[in-house]
């Protein structure tokens, strides 16, 4: 499994943060809000559940900050809205 790395406003996967091989990026939207606004996967690295990693990976991050995700992304608002797991963080 690859290595999901912190960047600015985004976690990401590869080497170079500005042309990364998968990412899943956000905005803050007030004190205690993330706007997920974005999830993008290389074709090297799609069928090998990377999408669903970045999006755990950006739930345990919201989490950790004292935030919840409003996700405007349709794969992030798809997975967290689908995964029972992940309702604490999601923004109503």
């Amino acid at each position: 499994m690859a290595d999901i790395k912190k960047g600015d406003h985004k976690f990401y996967i590869g080497d170079d943060e500005q042309n990364p091989k998968a990412e899943i990026t956000y905005k803050e939207s007030g004190t205690n809000e993330l706007n997920v606004d974005h999830t993008y996967v290389s074709d090297e690295l799609r069928g090998e559940g990377i999408g669903g990693k970045l999006v755990e990976k950006m739930v345990s991050y919201a989490r950790n900050e004292g935030k919840t995700i409003d996700p405007t992304c349709p794969y992030a608002k798809q997975k967290m809205e689908e995964t029972p797991a992940y309702q604490d963080v999601l923004a109503e």
